[in-house]
């Protein structure tokens, strides 16, 4: 088959779908990667793809623009040979659904977590929730990575008559994220990995180590990984972090595409989100890893930790609850930190292995054959 994969930037296919392409590839299709051109559109094309160009202001509410990507996506799939099309993020959910059902091709969407879009009432999040209702209702199948979201979908009556399955999350490719021990040092490092957005509980996270330094003193490191200044109201400007850094609270270490090597150095993995996440690839990798997780009772979160036995559950928008499991993690021997890492491991192992991923969308996949 001809395949298309598209997403709102060729970072997210390359670091979170590269193995689904390699897979697709490997079965003999050929695959079209539909996405923004940046540093790693090149890197689709080195793995087998066919790199198609296309301009998605993905965090703007201008509809002159999303009508725009709306209609560059039925271009393309009217000048391409494209037979199913697997969309990831929100607006490609939307407009790259509605564009292949005008063009005659099908459409997998991955709904992969839905942000503040059922939680705010501004004006832009009630059009999103309209434009997701209609064009859900054009999708072919659509997967969902928590069972929340799959009830939520069928409570607001989106997409009732489309077949759909749940994913465990994105996976986690357990042959690259091994279990890796922290270092034995006398010094707790914590990493909290996502875009920086407040809404991710990055507010909760400063708070808390700025409560933990002054207990702990040097005893303790937080850290921070991810993009910054993104396009988004809840985003952590860069003035902020160098505030947040100069004050000695947090180290921001940028960006990588070797995650692998920072989760390595730390004693535990943290996500305080309250935003509406799919389930996030940071905890699954670092629980592949052997991290311990404190993440918060939330969607998509809360699917990661067996509070006690991998980690600890917190409640989300609580600094006092955050520095409290925090603090758990900090007064444990560095033995019973292991412990909780090695059964990280094997709750990633038996719940989250991306070759069950990949094989669900071979399978739907086969199906549309």
């Amino acid at each position: 088959m001809a395949v298309g994969i598209s997403a709102n930037t060729s970072w997210y296919l390359y670091n979170f779908r590269k193995n689904t392409i390699l897979a697709m590839l490997a079965a003999g299709n050929k695959v079209f990667a539909i996405a923004p051109q940046d540093e790693y559109s090149k890197k689709l094309e080195e793995l087998g793809c066919e790199f198609i160009n296309i301009n998605i202001d993905s965090g703007g509410t201008n509809p002159i623009n999303d009508l725009g990507t709306l209609y560059n996506f039925y271009k393309i799939y009217k000048n391409y040979t494209i037979d199913i099309v697997l969309n990831f993020t929100p607006k490609n959910n939307i407009y790259s659904t509605l564009a292949a059902r005008l063009a005659g091709v099908k459409s997998i969407n991955n709904i992969a977590g839905l942000g503040t879009l059922f939680i705010s009432e501004s004006l832009a999040s009630k059009i999103a929730r309209v434009l997701y209702k209609y064009s859900q209702s054009k999708a072919d199948f659509i997967f969902f990575q928590n069972e929340d979201d799959r009830a939520l979908f069928k409570s607001h009556k989106i997409a009732q008559n489309v077949k759909s399955d749940r994913l465990p999350g994105s996976g986690a490719d357990l042959s690259r994220f091994i279990v890796s021990p922290a270092p034995d040092d006398g010094v707790t490092r914590f990493l909290l990995i996502a875009r920086m957005l407040f809404d991710k509980g990055i507010g909760q996270y400063v708070e808390a180590a700025r409560a933990l330094k002054s207990k702990y003193g040097d005893a303790v490191e937080f850290r921070l990984l991810g993009f910054l200044d993104v396009d988004n109201p809840s985003a952590v400007s860069k003035a902020q972090m160098n505030t947040w850094v100069d004050e000695g609270v947090v180290n921001y270490l940028g960006t990588s595409d070797n995650v692998e090597a920072e989760i390595a150095q730390v004693d535990c993995m943290v996500l305080p989100s309250y935003y509406r996440e799919g389930v996030p690839k940071s905890l699954l990798e670092a629980g592949a890893m052997g991290k311990p997780i404190v993440t918060t009772d939330n969607v998509g979160c809360r699917e990661t930790v067996d509070d006690a036995y991998n980690g600890f559950i917190c409640e989300p928008r609580s600094t006092e609850s955050l520095t409290h499991a925090l603090d758990k993690i900090v007064t444990m021997s560095h033995e019973q930190r292991l412990v909780l890492g090695n059964n990280s491991r094997i709750k990633i192992e038996q719940e989250f292995d991306e070759k069950i991923v990949i094989q669900k969308y071979l399978l739907a996949l086969s199906s549309f054959s």
